[in-house]
């Protein structure tokens, strides 16, 4: 149990000091250099190749202008809300429900379709990827190349989006949480045509 422990302290204090070294903006070689430590010690006590020692609590501290205590406690754990804002193109307002550098490339959104948009473009855009939507509410129009979807609530479709493709409102406003790739963010979010 107390080796246990005293791992937990170990992995602690080389989080926080990283985390205290990477917010300060100051290298390996700068904190080694004011703690008295060769920077091969400090980047193995980092990695977890070396472990630490007692002595190295004060001068660690001391390096980076925080007390021992400060050095020992748990880092803060990031606040996990997503705080984009919403966007509105061509009808449809996008909340992000996913944070920059989401996994895979992969962007959420809660979209909302206003009951307005219900004429395609002449011309439906294709790019690369794939896109997923979860119909919450209303009825939503999806044209796929020659063929017209009305998908109902609590229906979802995924699709590949090299096929001609554009969605609209049936007979009301729709709501829904849709997936995109990085190139149909790019195309619901940022470019001027009537995707």
């Amino acid at each position: 149990m107390q080796a246990k422990s005293a791992e937990d302290v170990d992995l602690r204090v080389r989080r926080r000091l990283r985390e205290l070294r990477t917010q300060r903006g100051l290298t390996l070689e700068e904190v080694a250099t004011r703690a008295d430590l060769d920077v091969s010690t400090l980047s193995r006590l980092e990695s977890g190749k070396r472990r630490l020692a007692l002595d190295h609590l004060p001068r660690l501290a001391a390096a980076l202008a925080v007390s021992t205590d400060d050095l020992l406690r748990a880092p803060d754990t990031e606040d996990p809300r997503v705080r984009g804002t919403a966007h509105t193109r061509h009808g449809v307002t996008y909340w992000p429900l996913t944070n920059d550098g989401p996994a895979a490339g992969l962007h959420a959104f809660k979209i909302r379709v206003s009951a307005r948009r219900r004429t395609p473009p002449d011309v439906l855009p294709v790019h690369d990827g794939q896109d997923w939507m979860y119909v919450l509410a209303g009825r939503l129009r999806l044209i796929l190349g020659e063929r017209d979807f009305t998908i109902k609530p609590g229906e979802a479709v995924e699709f590949s989006t090299w096929t001609p493709h554009w969605f609209g409102a049936v007979d009301g406003p729709v709501e829904a949480v849709a997936i995109f790739g990085p190139h149909g963010e790019r195309l619901h979010l940022h470019r001027d045509e009537g995707a």
